[in-house]
């Protein structure tokens, strides 16, 4: 292997653990969003309350798309993963109402 390539092989590494650091955050950070929306879901169910509030999810939907515009990501793809997770939490307000 020539000196380029192992020093692209270090570099790939320290990407990757990066990453692999980064996918945790991710994990961690969901998993703490999912218990605060099932203290809501709970709340909502107590208070016979809707299970989705279309006018708070438009509300995120823009304060997300300016969010990604200054972090210098793709608004369509936060907006995408917004979607499935407000999508999840409905789902799971639902199930806690019945």
């Amino acid at each position: 292997m020539t000196d380029a390539a192992t020093r692209a092989q270090a570099l790939l590494h320290d990407h990757r653990d990066a990453i692999d650091r980064l996918d945790a955050i991710l994990v961690y950070t969901l998993a703490e969003r999912f218990k605060q929306t099932q203290a809501v879901g709970r709340l909502k169910a107590e208070h016979n309350l809707p299970p989705s509030d279309p006018a708070r999810e438009a509300m995120q939907m823009a304060r997300l798309e300016q969010l990604s515009i200054a972090a210098d990501l793709d608004p369509v793809l936060a907006k995408k993963f917004l979607t499935f997770i407000i999508s999840e939490v409905i789902r799971h307000h639902e199930k806690l109402q019945k």
